[in-house]
């Protein structure tokens, strides 16, 4: 490997969830790592939808195809 092109390695970078507030430790290239959305509050792992509606087309669609 070639010497000083490699950035530098964190072992213990923090990762702060914006939505939440959760923190946890993890390895990476930057001290500080801000998400979005992290594993404790994210749809597909809590099993919560949200569905944000715009201008009502989560029910045209709901009456389209006769969904509850």
């Amino acid at each position: 490997m070639k010497a000083k092109i490699h950035p530098d390695y964190f072992p213990d970078a923090q990762v702060i969830c914006s939505s939440c507030g959760t923190t946890f430790t993890v390895g990476a290239t930057k001290a500080v790592l801000r998400v979005e959305v992290c594993s404790t509050c994210h749809p597909f792992f809590t099993g919560v939808q949200r569905i944000v509606d715009t201008e009502g087309r989560v029910e045209r669609l709901k009456r389209r195809y006769g969904l509850k």
